[in-house]
């Protein structure tokens, strides 16, 4: 089969996104690659549907969803504890909701393309996605601190956080005003931006507290998310690109709160 190379381009462009997707859909880094590599298979092996989709991207998280809604959301026998916990919240939610409130705020797909990659109607993508967001905001609150130097951004950011129900610990604007915030106020999700005021490191203030008060969610926010989605290496369950919305954040605050197994990076 011969590919061309504008559309092994596309494929390879919309893969990091696709990555990301998967990892915030399943809370794991590992089984969300998995499905993204049998995408990817099932693609090379014909490409038909992604051929016949409004834009390659599309194409490719339709098979993906293709594939999804096959097998639905599996947890391995080995799994206990936190992450099992999550899977049991998100059973409790209205099916599909999820899906949907993913694929607009954290991928920034419009309801025409999510009713696409779905197979539903643009009338239903309406209601999961208002649904979605009042599924996921009531059925979990806690404590959030915000690790970033910029100051309007990290008002707004406490705006949101606070307007959703949960409870901000504080703002940290440095690797080590970050450590010292978490030892005073143990937060249940963290939400830090990548490059800090003193040029010191967001990832390796989040692996420094993760380290001692253990695994909890983590979002991170950056400019460039693509460069963090590279597979050689632990990448964050939850990533937002700047500049970010409202609604965006709103989501991944309220998802990242089901999963306290989030992997995250090493500098």
């Amino acid at each position: 089969m011969t590919i061309s190379q504008d559309f092994t381009t596309a494929i390879s462009d919309a893969l990091p996104f696709l990555r990301r997707y998967a990892r915030a859909l399943t809370g794991d880094q590992t089984t969300g690659d998995t499905y993204a590599a049998a995408t990817l298979e099932a693609v090379l092996e014909d490409r038909s549907v992604v051929d016949d989709a409004s834009t390659i991207k599309t194409g490719l998280f339709k098979v993906f969803h293709t594939l999804w809604n096959s097998s639905g959301a599996p947890i391995s026998e080995n799994e206990t504890g936190l992450r099992v916990k999550a899977q049991e919240h998100l059973a409790k939610l209205t099916p599909n909701t999820r899906e949907a409130l993913l694929l607009n705020t954290i991928e920034e797909f419009n309801v025409p393309a999510i009713a696409e990659i779905m197979g539903i109607e643009q009338t239903e993508v309406d209601h999961l996605l208002s649904v979605a967001r009042r599924d996921m905001e009531d059925a979990i609150s806690g404590r959030v601190m915000i690790i970033e130097d910029e100051a309007i951004i990290a008002m707004d950011l406490e705006n949101v956080v606070a307007d959703i129900g949960h409870r901000v610990t504080g703002i940290a604007r440095t690797r080590g005003e970050a450590v010292d915030l978490a030892g005073q106020d143990v937060p249940d999700l963290i939400l830090a931006d990548i490059q800090l005021a003193d040029n010191s490191s967001g990832i390796d203030a989040v692996n420094d507290i993760l380290a001692q008060q253990g695994d909890r969610p983590v979002i991170f926010i950056t400019a460039f998310p693509e460069r963090l989605l590279t597979g050689e290496r632990p990448e964050p369950a939850f990533l937002i690109s700047k500049p970010y919305t409202e609604d965006q954040v709103r989501s991944a605050v309220s998802q990242a709160m089901f999963f306290s197994s989030t992997e995250t990076l090493k500098a």
